[in-house]
């Protein structure tokens, strides 16, 4: 059943996913030779749409997607039996409790796991889609995977357009060039403040390089 679900994943992502992206939507992406070739390794990028997933998965070749999950919230894909297949044995994407009483443990459990096993996970710390084009204050769960493995490489990716060419609460598509921004990876600093101002402030600075200042930042970072 597994393998069956890896054939699915890899027809869906070629026949699919991979002309979707390049063909209707299009990508305009710098800093491609940054991306990781194998993991561990965090890919940590803003969130404004469905489509930040799908994007992300298609800078990838159909060989290093068994290694890729999305890190997505459990409550949303897995809410019925269809969204749940789909989500786990297509998409490949690790869910996490956002409810700690529900989850009985840490949420962040299953990604150190997928991390351990040499995957690259795609993960979005402000936790779900914002309004498009804005970014909301990260949390500070990926600080905790960083410092509980040292050696990851956090890799930052920013996104731009994807929020406006399929916001959050809208089913209507609307076709536009997306623009992406790989930065440098870098390791754990060695506290959690120092980790969070590290990653903002190289956010910061692909933003700046994705669309020039002033670039649209949610309320509460003002």
């Amino acid at each position: 059943m597994k393998a069956l679900g890896q054939i699915l994943r890899s027809l869906l992502f070629l026949a699919v996913a991979k002309p979707f992206v390049a063909l209707v939507l299009g990508v305009d992406l710098r800093g491609r030779e940054r991306l990781p070739k194998k993991g561990p390794a965090l890919l940590v990028a803003n969130h404004n749409s469905h489509l930040d997933t799908l994007v992300l998965m298609t800078l990838f070749s159909v060989r290093q997607l068994p290694g890729l999950r999305p890190v997505a919230a459990g409550d949303y894909f897995l809410r019925n039996r269809l969204l749940r297949w789909f989500s786990l044995r297509l998409v490949g994407v690790i869910p996490i409790t956002r409810n700690h009483a529900v989850s009985g443990g840490h949420p962040l459990t299953p990604c150190l796991e997928a991390l351990d096993r040499g995957e690259m996970l795609i993960l979005f710390p402000e936790g779900s889609r914002g309004e498009p084009e804005a970014r909301a204050p990260f949390k500070r769960g990926v600080a905790h995977l960083a410092k509980s493995r040292q050696e990851v490489r956090v890799v930052p990716v920013c996104l731009g357009g994807t929020g406006l060419a399929l916001p959050r609460g809208e089913a209507l598509f609307v076709p536009r060039v997306c623009r992406l921004v790989i930065g440098e990876a870098f390791t754990w600093t060695g506290d959690t403040t120092g980790f969070m101002s590290e990653l903002e402030d190289r956010f910061a600075a692909l933003e700046a390089e994705i669309a020039p200042p002033p670039f649209p930042s949610h309320p509460n970072m003002t």
